[in-house]
């Protein structure tokens, strides 16, 4: 039995993925005992082979590193996941917007070809699929738990085979389609199967076994979904798939019926599924509710007290979004960035996502009022780190448009030292006006943004750099100073707080865009501001498909979705989209872009590997 495991994780791992090294660990964590897998899966420890379907997921997906990082150096992270769902779209630009800085996330490669950048994500996603498959197979041998129980687990293993396969249909378009552990499928040459198939007989019958069969649970789960998680991605398939399926109503009725479920069991207290939504946006995203949180439909959440993640290996793989949208704050001298300044002082290692211009736009309301979304979810302002503070010299004063007789001035720890003003702001004019006499480095929006070009300012008039562009507006959905730390001097410490993988929120917003899209554009409405009343923003009169849209980018901007948003409605099918919200980034697309390569290492193994070469690559 032990020889035929191997067998099985060559299929899923060698031969489909280009070689991962897990599978072998995962055979020892699946038979501890010496016994074969049968043996195994008929007593209790079956919910091992359950377990191990996550080990992927927390390897590379929603929230960590992806293997490729500079981890236990002061630099940036590799971008990994977040940017594979959230990079080269509206939203987000590289930090600084460097053009070299992660190309290939964030610029199309800037031009120069690369096809082994997915790599990480392509072999967790199978080793995922195989996990999950086992787990599925080896059911039918359980004599400990009852059929609900064993049910249960078997969702688990079904609903993350479609979270997989979600993932990498919408990111590589038609990819190996594996249900079993036989082994008597090996080959070298696979089949590509087409997006629309995975979904009918994989992704859609998955999720709603799992909306059947999962648990209730409560706001403590983490990681395992539970039934609203599933219903929500349920409803989140379903109106994805419209981008493969010709029955577009079908899956728009399909969606909306599974995101109605949802609604109204939060409108009803959450009687059914748990499902809520916080009243006062102010607890949406506050430290103390990150393990609880009742709006979460689905939370990922690492080793509890990081001793199963030790070392400067492991820690770099716990939750890495706090640091991944900071500002290079230690550019300016009054900041430093010590290990021990991640825990006390928000952050300071450099991150790798600025907002776009189009990105803090949609935060302008149609009075010229600044939606309070703001202000809640983007850090504007960062104090003095430093114990000796910060003395202000000739050469930051001329850099940064000070007055000469600044030089000198102090700036003690913990007093005002960056601070980044909207027009919007109600005290703009005032901070503008004293901009070169104020103690602490001022970064108008109007320096770091140009409106007119929808660009960042990345040189000045005389044509020198714009020192401004390290400063901007950082996303603090993710902020964190709950750590594990074995060493603040070589930067080994890890975030143990949660990621939202799916919030209440988004399961309005699918609601609403799928009875937009069915006619009922009153019910859309009311569903979008049913959102926007919660943040306090004003009503929208009206809604077409782009306004859905953009509240979708105001509401979940940095979670894992804008990617998914734009291939569903089409507005990466060409440029035009991208010219009038990121046009920085349109000169680098190209059409074929909007499927990722197939990496380079798995289609050098096939006999058929020009089949799985995407094109455009």
């Amino acid at each position: 039995m032990k020889t035929r495991y191997i067998i099985n994780a060559l299929l899923g791992g060698a031969l489909l993925m280009g070689g991962a090294t897990s599978c072998t660990d995962m055979l020892e964590e699946y038979n501890p005992g010496g016994g074969t897998m049968d043996q195994y899966a008929e007593t209790d420890k079956y919910q091992a082979f359950v377990d191990q379907c996550y080990f992927a997921m927390t390897r590379y997906f929603y929230g960590t590193a992806d293997g490729t990082s500079s981890w236990g150096k002061p630099q940036a992270l590799s971008a990994g996941y977040m940017a594979l769902s959230e990079a080269e779209t509206d939203l987000w630009t590289s930090a600084a917007n460097f053009v070299t800085n992660q190309q290939n996330y964030f610029w199309y490669m800037g031009g120069a070809m690369n096809t082994t950048y997915t790599a990480g994500f392509w072999n967790c996603a199978y080793d995922g699929i195989g996990a999950c498959n086992t787990a599925i197979d080896m059911a039918k041998y359980n004599k400990s738990f009852s059929a609900e129980k064993l049910n249960s687990f078997v969702a688990e293993a079904r609903m993350m085979r479609a979270v997989y396969y979600f993932n990498i249909v919408e990111q590589f378009g038609g990819v190996v389609m594996i249900t079993s552990t036989g082994g008597e499928n090996i080959t070298y040459s696979p089949k590509r199967t087409d997006p629309l198939t995975i979904y009918n007989e994989v992704i859609i019958p998955d999720l709603e076994f799992a909306a059947e069969n999962l648990q209730i649970g409560d706001d403590g789960s983490t990681t395992a979904p539970t039934r609203k998680a599933a219903i929500g991605f349920l409803a989140k398939a379903y109106l994805q798939k419209v981008r493969w399926d010709s029955d577009k109503n079908t899956c728009y009725q399909k969606a909306l019926e599974a995101a109605k479920k949802l609604i109204a069991d939060c409108e009803s207290g959450g009687s059914q599924y748990n499902t809520h939504m916080y009243s006062n946006i102010d607890d949406v995203f506050a430290e103390a509710n990150n393990y609880r949180n009742k709006e979460a439909l689905w939370k990922q959440r690492w080793a509890v007290d990081g001793k199963s993640q030790s070392g400067s290996t492991g820690l770099a793989n716990l939750n890495r979004n706090d640091e991944r949208f900071n500002c290079w704050l230690s550019h300016f001298g009054a900041r430093q960035n010590l290990g021990e300044d991640h825990q006390n002082w928000e952050g300071s290692k450099e991150g790798d996502f600025m907002p776009t211009q189009h990105l803090l736009s949609l935060f302008v309301q149609e009075d010229g009022t600044l939606d309070p979304r703001f202000h809640k979810w983007f850090t504007t302002e960062w104090n003095c780190n430093r114990e000796s503070g910060y003395e202000w010299t000739e050469s930051d004063c001329k850099i940064y448009g000070k007055d000469a007789s600044m030089k000198g001035k102090k700036i003690s720890k913990g007093e005002l030292a960056i601070k980044i003003v909207m027009p919007q702001d109600a005290d703009y004019a005032e901070e503008v006006a004293k901009a070169a006499t104020s103690n602490y480095l001022l970064v108008d929006y109007k320096k770091l943004y140009s409106d007119s070009q929808k660009e960042v300012i990345d040189l000045n008039s005389d044509g020198t750099e714009n020192q401004l562009r390290y400063y901007w507006p950082v996303l603090n959905k993710h902020n964190s100073s709950n750590y594990i730390v074995e060493s603040y001097a070589k930067y080994r410490l890890g975030n143990l707080n949660a990621t939202f993988i799916m919030r209440t929120p988004e399961v309005y917003l699918i609601a609403a865009e799928a009875a937009l899209q069915l006619g009922d554009a009153g019910s859309a409405k009311n569903y979008v501001n049913k959102i926007r009343q919660r943040a306090g923003a004003k009503e929208l009169g009206s809604v077409d498909l782009r306004s859905i849209i953009d509240e979708r980018g105001r509401e979940l901007c940095g979670e894992y979705n804008r990617f998914f948003d734009l291939v569903r409605v089409g507005y990466l099918d060409n440029a035009n989209y991208l010219n009038t919200t990121h046009p920085a980034l349109a000169k680098y697309y190209k059409p074929e872009y909007v499927l990722k390569p197939i990496p380079q290492a798995y289609i050098d193994l096939l006999e058929n590997g020009s089949d799985f070469v995407n094109p455009g690559y």
